[in-house]
């Protein structure tokens, strides 16, 4: 069975718009998903990418405002019209929620999109312990355990060595997906995941001068 790595964060916009189709392409072509919740900020600031603070107004206002209405427009995808109040809180448990369900299954499938549309269509803090169980709830775990467990050194450190791992595959951001080692960047590219599924890209042969 084909897989796709799924490299993602989860607080992430655009991992947002694209939860529902990646999951519509993983069943069309029956394609196991293996979960990679990251910390987002260390894999940007290893690619030297300008963080939210440092872009300017006009920077913001477009890739982080009317490319996210469009895209969610696109998609059919419900979706807030703000940058969420908690966007900046921390999302480490949350993550953990994830990683406890297991790299791959219906399980972490279905909380991992709930946990973005929690975040980016009700405005949900994915740091408050309260909401987080009220959604693991929802889905049918045990949401205490299913805590205790996300907050547990095994689980969080195995969040630390994904975000070391995506690190050190040159992963620029959420989401990124990985067919047969071949990553692409962002959910604009799910077309191109899903032929990728059925005929692989040739081989890069590009080269470019080193960057100073």
């Amino acid at each position: 069975m084909p897989t796709i790595e799924y490299v993602y964060s989860a607080h992430s916009a655009f991992a947002y718009i694209g939860s529902a189709k990646l999951n519509a392409i993983c069943t069309a072509h029956k394609v196991t998903l293996t979960h990679r919740p990251i910390l987002l900020s260390p894999v940007v600031q290893a690619q030297r990418s300008q963080p939210f603070r440092n872009r300017t107004q006009a920077n913001v206002g477009y890739f982080f405002g009317r490319e996210i209405e469009r895209w969610a427009e696109y998609r059919d995808v419900p979706i807030i019209t703000f940058r969420p109040t908690f966007h900046d809180a921390d999302y480490s448990l949350a993550s953990g929620l994830i990683l406890a369900l297991g790299d791959s299954g219906p399980a972490p499938d279905k909380l991992a999109h709930r946990l973005l549309e929690a975040h980016w269509r009700d405005d949900a803090d994915l740091s408050d312990t309260d909401t987080l169980k009220k959604i693991a709830t929802e889905l049918g775990h045990d949401a205490d355990a299913l805590v205790a467990e996300a907050s547990s050194t095994r689980i969080q450190a195995k969040l630390q060595e994904n975000t070391d791992w995506a690190i050190a595959q040159n992963i620029f951001g959420s989401p990124t997906y990985i067919v047969e080692g071949d990553p692409f960047y962002g959910q604009d590219h799910l077309e191109l995941v899903e032929r990728a599924l059925t005929k692989p890209f040739a081989p890069t042969r590009w080269q470019n001068p080193p960057v100073a």
